[in-house]
C-alpha cells in the first residue's frame, strides 16, 4: 500500500539523511517500521530514525535534548551519533540519528527491564521542560495525521479520549510521579558488546505515575499472551502493577496507545489496517483478553 508514511517514502528520506551526513546506504537495512521507520548502517556505526506522522515533530527535539542529558549523566539509555546536528530535517520529515550498538549473543530479558525501569525512574529531573503524562493528547495528535481512518473510527477514538481524559488527569494530580519511559517493553532494550542493558526509544518519556512503565508489559501479557513476561517483571521491579487500585486506567490509557498509534500507518499497510480493525472491535464489544497481534510483527 501506499502512503504518506510508507516504506518507500521512508527509505528514500533515509537515503537522502545518510547524504546529508555523507554516510554509504549500501548495508543499510529497515530495523522497524511502526511509529518510526528506523535504519541501521552498521558500517557506519549509525541508526537513523525517521518519525511517521508530521504532528508529533517537537517529540524528537525533545528526544534529542534528553538524549544530551542522558549521555551527560550517563544514564543507562543509547546516545546519540556524535558530531550530528540534530533533530534531522528532511522535506516535511523529523529524524534523529544514533550511535549503532552491535548484537550480542545475550538478548536483553523482562528481569533486565525491571532493573534498568528501577535506574531510570531514580534519575533526578531533566534540566529541559518534560510535559506531563498526557496519552489522551498523544491519541489525538496521531488522529490529525490519521490516514485512511473512517469516520466512525475517528468518532469513536475521539469519543474515547473524552471519556478518559478527566481519569488521567486525576491519575496525574493523585500519584507519585518520576521520569518514566513511557512505552517499557523489552523491545526498548539493548544490550551493549560489553554486556551492558540500556533503554531506547524516549518518544513517549515524560514527567508521571511511575506505574505507567509496568503496565505495559501487564497490557501485552493479556493482549499477546505473554502474562509469564508480566510475572518476571512484578518480580523484579518489585510490583505487580495489575494490583494498582488505578489498574483500570493504566491498562485503557496503554491500549489507547496501542491503537492509536497506528491511526497515521493504515494507507500504508493492509496488514496494520487489518489489526487495527481487530483491536477496535475488541473494545468496542469489551473483550479485554481477545489476542491482538504486535504491529512491529506485521510490518
Amino acid at each position: 500500500m501506499s502512503g504518506r508514511f510508507s516504506e518507500e517514502v521512508m527509505t528514500r528520506a533515509m537515503r537522502e539523511i545518510a547524504a546529508g551526513l555523507g554516510v554509504p546506504t549500501k548495508d543499510a537495512r529497515l530495523l522497524r517500521l511502526t511509529n518510526n521507520a528506523v535504519f541501521a548502517l552498521p558500517a557506519s556505526g549509525l541508526v537513523i530514525r525517521i518519525a511517521r506522522t508530521h504532528r508529533l515533530r517537537d517529540r524528537v527535539t525533545k528526544v534529542v535534548q534528553l538524549a544530551r542529558w542522558f549521555a551527560e549523566i550517563d544514564a543507562p539509555t543509547i546516545r546519540l551519533a556524535p558530531k550530528v546536528v540534530q533533530p534531522v530535517e528532511v522535506a516535511d520529515l523529523t529524524a534523529s540519528v544514533w550511535a549503532y550498538v552491535p548484537g550480542n549473543a545475550s538478548a536483553p530479558t523482562v528481569e533486565d527491564l525491571g532493573s534498568s525501569l528501577r535506574r531510570f525512574h531514580a534519575l533526578d529531573s531533566p534540566p529541559s521542560s518534560v510535559a506531563a503524562w498526557d496519552p489522551v493528547g498523544d491519541a489525538r495528535r496521531r488522529l490529525v495525521d490519521a490516514d485512511g481512518l473512517s469516520a466512525e473510527d475517528h468518532d469513536y477514538l475521539r469519543a474515547w479520549c473524552e471519556h478518559l481524559e478527566p481519569q488521567i488527569a486525576e491519575l496525574n494530580e493523585r500519584s507519585e510521579r518520576t521520569l518514566i519511559h513511557g512505552d517499557a517493553h523489552v523491545g526498548n532494550l539493548l544490550r551493549e558488546p560489553s554486556g551492558r542493558v540500556v533503554l531506547c526509544d524516549f518518544d513517549a518519556t515524560c514527567i508521571g505515575p511511575w506505574q505507567v512503565d509496568l503496565a505495559a508489559v501487564a497490557v501485552g501479557a493479556a493482549r499477546f499472551g505473554t502474562g509469564e513476561a508480566h510475572r518476571r517483571l512484578a518480580n523484579a521491579y518489585g510490583y505487580d502493577v495489575t494490583s494498582d487500585r488505578h489498574w483500570s486506567v493504566l491498562r485503557e490509557a496503554r491500549e489507547l496507545k496501542m491503537i492509536s498509534a497506528a491511526a497515521p500507518l493504515l494507507a500504508s499497510s493492509a496488514a496494520v489496517a487489518a489489526e487495527f480493525a481487530i483491536r477496535m472491535r475488541s473494545i468496542d464489544q469489551m473483550e479485554p483478553t481477545r489476542r491482538w497481534t504486535p504491529f512491529a510483527n506485521l510490518t
